[in-house]
């Protein structure tokens, strides 16, 4: 697909506003981080930083380093300003698919996948471990109408898994329920897959090889790092090296939304939802998804870029 990438929506709800981009200026070597939540954000995130600065000791936490642009916990102004503040290279995060994104030919993006399966049992322990009061004090700051507020969720898993994968929060998607659409998320960008500033991890090749992927990313970014320095560095990208500095490494730590920080990184495994999950469920899930969304899509989504082969050419 020749056809440029443009915004068609305006993604809105409780927790964050697409539009807030309209402010941002971008630099020619800007790197935003688009994944969808649960996905392996934080992780590539972490990555993309560690390469930035060359080190694990950065000028700030990561949260408040690269924040959540779209998301109503701080005033756009006050990130934005931020931005603009930065004299090293930038890291922008962002959960809005492409559809609702600026697209900007000077910029690198970046977008993580996981299998959908785990990136529900993720958002379990997101769910459980959020501050939910204080989470929506700072949505309330921030513009969010609380009068359709998210609903409540029952709590055996396998309803909430039917809930998810049958209705949508917005109305162009079909699934997501309480928050959006991890599959049109990954299927606005699937579409671009060939457009040359769009890049492609996956959760899966972390977990197999990080410091390979690593070496891809700086690749990527165009980023050299002397080999003395690659351990140091990769380590710090583990699980149990972000988890046990969770203080400077857990998203949105700066605004207190985790009952724990180090809680966040609960377990950081593939392949959770097994024994989980019953049979209706997973056979629900087979048939939503393979009637709705490209098989190309779904084993990249599902195996990985080792798997699937290489998005950008698959």
């Amino acid at each position: 697909m020749n056809e440029r990438p443009r915004t068609r929506h305006t993604y809105q709800n409780v927790v964050f506003d697409s539009s807030r981009w309209a402010g941002f200026r971008p630099r020619d070597d800007d790197v935003i981080v688009c994944t969808s939540y649960k996905a392996g954000t934080t992780w590539t995130q972490m990555i993309c930083a560690l390469l930035i600065h060359r080190s694990p000791d950065f000028p700030a936490p990561l949260g408040a380093l690269a924040p959540w642009l779209d998301m109503r916990a701080a005033p756009i102004d006050s990130i934005l300003a931020g931005f603009e503040a930065q004299t090293h290279r930038r890291l922008i995060k962002t959960h809005t698919a492409l559809d609702g994104l600026p697209y900007f030919d000077n910029v690198t993006y970046l977008v993580c996948g996981r299998d959908p399966r785990d990136v529900f049992m993720s958002l379990q322990n997101h769910l459980a471990n959020a501050d939910a009061e204080q989470a929506m004090k700072l949505f309330v700051a921030g513009g969010a109408d609380l009068s359709q507020p998210p609903p409540a969720l029952p709590d055996d898993i396998n309803e909430r898994f039917r809930i998810w994968l049958t209705q949508g929060t917005f109305e162009w998607e079909q699934d997501g329920l309480p928050f959006w659409s991890h599959f049109h998320h990954a299927k606005t960008f699937w579409r671009r897959r060939t457009t040359p500033n769009i890049h492609f991890l996956h959760y899966a090749d972390l977990k197999a090889d990080l410091a390979g992927e690593m070496r891809r990313v700086a690749g990527l970014l165009g980023i050299e790092i002397d080999e003395a320095a690659w351990p140091a560095l990769v380590k710090a990208a583990s699980f149990e090296d972000m988890k046990a500095n969770a203080d400077r490494t857990a998203p949105d730590a700066q605004h207190r939304m985790w009952r724990s920080n180090s809680q966040f990184f609960n377990k950081g495994e593939n392949e959770q939802w097994r024994g989980v999950l019953s049979e209706d469920s997973l056979n629900l899930y087979e048939k939503t998804t393979r009637a709705r969304y490209d098989p190309a899509l779904l084993f990249w989504l599902e195996e990985g870029a080792r798997m699937a082969g290489d998005p950008k050419t698959s």
